[in-house]
């Protein structure tokens, strides 16, 4: 049974997503402010975190980036009443996995949180290890080692690096990088993207300015080479 977190403060919303969970057979949690679904999070071992941006307490934002600075990878679902598109953005920049304003519909969020659940699974089942130039990943320790040295990447960077690693030599556009591992079939920019290549390619890279494995194909996207 799949484990998942719900950090919202509107009563009628967290009874309905608890309700409508509970019939999908997920064992559900919930807070109805910030501080206690951070305690939460860190405590249990949930598969899921739903999270409202607007809490008391703490507000969504600074409960993921907290959750990503524990080195706590669980996939988070926004949920927000904001439609701005700096909001999404700086979700998902902080490592959040997917977003959705309010109203939405119980059956796409049901849908998006299968999905969720189903792609994490898959990404941290298939490849365990691997290594090129003088990097090496153990996908199941989430360690990566350059050299002698550690390098710390972020759940969100790891996921990346591995999409690219499984489809070495092909061209992966940024469309299509958001929507297998971000979760989204469209988006309104492609920055995200952009920002993430930039900062994996400074902890992997011998000379980041001038990349050997996460290449830049003009005007198509990326292309990882070992």
């Amino acid at each position: 049974m799949k484990n998942i977190l719900i950090i919202e403060d509107d009563p009628a919303i967290l009874k309905g997503l608890e309700e409508t969970l509970g019939e999908d057979h997920y064992r559900v949690l919930t807070a109805a402010d910030g501080e206690k679904g951070l305690a939460l999070a860190k405590k249990e071992n949930t598969d899921l975190v739903i999270l409202d941006v607007m809490l008391p307490g703490k507000d969504g934002f600074e409960i993921c980036r907290e959750l990503r600075g524990a080195g706590i990878d669980v996939p988070i679902l926004f949920l927000t009443s904001r439609k701005e598109e700096v909001d999404r953005v700086l979700g998902l920049e902080l490592g959040a996995d997917d977003y959705m304003t309010k109203p939405f519909s119980l059956r796409e969020l049901k849908a998006r949180v299968r999905a969720r659940l189903r792609r994490t699974t898959e990404i941290r089942r298939d490849l365990e290890e691997y290594s090129f130039g003088d990097v090496h990943i153990d996908f199941r320790k989430h360690e990566v080692i350059r050299g002698s040295a550690s390098v710390k990447l972020s759940a969100r960077e790891l996921d990346v690096l591995k999409y690219f690693i499984q489809r070495e030599g092909e061209v992966v556009t940024r469309d299509a990088l958001l929507d297998e591992v971000w979760g989204y079939d469209t988006f309104p920019t492609t920055r995200t993207v952009d920002n993430y290549i930039l900062t994996i390619r400074k902890k992997i890279e011998r000379d980041p300015a001038h990349p050997e494995h996460l290449v830049t194909i003009h005007t198509a996207g990326y292309k990882f080479t070992k």
